[in-house]
């Protein structure tokens, strides 16, 4: 398993203490948890992948958690306020593989994402994903450039 850079795992770290914090407030019966099945939100992080590729912003923004369909007002603008953050290495990858993934809650989960960009550059990503009403959804995607080459 390849060792995960010093920022993600310090993201995961803080992810996992704040899932704990809460969880200790908030008890649940054996019967409330629901089964882990990487399955489904995997499928959710490679459409919104897949979508942005295809650069077809309303299903980008459908895989997205009920935040960002709120805050923003069209799919156009949910797209150009990622492409601006920062995230174009993932609209603009060749391929994607998943890593390990942390069951923070029940119903919240952080996935690793390695993805190789155009010109064989690798980038690891986190992403957190909620179970909403509508199913798994993104909430926040944490991205850095690892010293790797693809190959």
């Amino acid at each position: 398993m390849p060792s995960l850079t010093q920022p993600i795992q310090r993201l995961l770290t803080l992810l996992v203490a704040l899932a704990g914090l809460a969880a200790l407030t908030l008890p649940l019966r054996a019967q409330e948890v629901p089964t882990v099945v990487p399955d489904a939100w995997q499928m959710v992080i490679t459409g919104q992948v897949q979508a942005f590729r295809d650069r077809d912003a309303p299903v980008a923004l459908s895989f997205a958690g009920q935040g960002f369909q709120t805050a923003f007002p069209t799919p156009e603008a949910f797209f150009v306020s990622i492409m601006a953050s920062g995230y174009s290495p993932i609209m603009e990858s060749r391929s994607h593989s998943f890593g390990d993934f942390q069951l923070m809650q029940p119903e919240r989960v952080a996935q690793i994402v390695n993805f190789v960009g155009p010109s064989q550059e690798l980038y690891r990503a986190v992403y957190v994903l909620a179970l909403e009403s509508s199913g798994w959804r993104v909430q926040g995607v944490q991205l850095v450039k690892t010293a790797a080459v693809g190959i």
